[in-house]
């Protein structure tokens, strides 16, 4: 049984794409997403075609920040390990929710709103691994991994909220680096280009982000779910242990000709 590949956001983005191109690997996929009932039959969709592959495919519905839906997830995970052997290779952090509102306005963003985007956006990769790590599910080696944007280092209308939990993912993604390196796992941020995904179409201006990316993008075209599937691919393959702590743009070349 090759490891585990746990996916925090699986049911569409990013996280749908790393989800195929690991179960196509062979990979088993263990999926944590917030899906209401009218996008549910999509997702059913995805499990079943990552089912395909013929590896095991667990998906848990609910808020993957909230501390209750984390323990729940984690003991169908703890459920599916035991039943069908294997410990977690690898963690994708891809949760996208937060409040897109400005810091100074009539309708401002509020502190219950700014609390809950840096607890869904960046605190929650702190206490899942916590718990993976208190559970002795992780694999030896092992990689983590957290989609960070270029909005951690550039200002957007109404993205304040999103780009400070964006920084502190970053953050929290070097001080995991430091602490897990004893146990073999290393920790990266990913930052991709603009890519099209549902995350990016609630971004005020989403339009105009995009064509500004694809006109400065050299390589002739905005990135995409699949290169930051398969550039995930190959960093958790063979010959990678000594990258860690770091910040790994994936975009094409988008962020050299700004």
């Amino acid at each position: 049984m090759k490891p585990w590949v746990v996916i925090l956001g699986s049911s569409s983005g990013f996280g749908a794409a790393v989800a195929r191109e690991f179960a196509a690997a062979g990979h088993p996929i263990f999926g944590a997403h917030m899906d209401r009932r009218g996008t549910l039959p999509q997702v059913e969709a995805l499990m079943e075609e990552l089912r395909g592959h013929g590896v095991p495919v667990v998906f848990h519905n609910g808020n993957a920040a909230s501390d209750d839906v984390r323990a729940e997830a984690l003991d169908a995970l703890d459920a599916a390990m035991a039943e069908h052997g294997g410990k977690v290779g690898v963690l994708l952090h891809s949760l996208a929710f937060g409040t897109l509102r400005p810091f100074i306005a009539d309708k401002a963003i509020g502190r219950r709103h700014l609390d809950m985007t840096l607890d869904v956006m960046a605190n929650s990769l702190v206490y899942w691994t916590q718990d993976l790590v208190a559970r002795d599910a992780f694999d030896r080696p092992a990689k983590i991994y957290a989609m960070t944007s270029s909005g951690s280092i550039a200002v957007w209308p109404s993205y304040g909220a999103v780009s400070a939990a964006k920084c502190a993912l970053e953050s929290h993604i070097r001080q995991l680096a430091l602490e897990l390196a004893p146990r073999g796992i290393t920790a990266n941020a990913i930052m991709a280009g603009v890519t099209r995904t549902p995350a990016l179409e609630k971004i005020p201006g989403a339009a105009e982000i995009a064509e500004t990316a694809l006109a400065r993008n050299p390589s002739g075209r905005l990135t995409t779910p699949e290169d930051v599937a398969q550039a995930l691919m190959a960093l958790s393959g063979p010959g990678t242990h000594w990258i860690t702590g770091n910040v790994l743009r994936v975009d094409g070349g988008e962020s050299i000709c700004g």
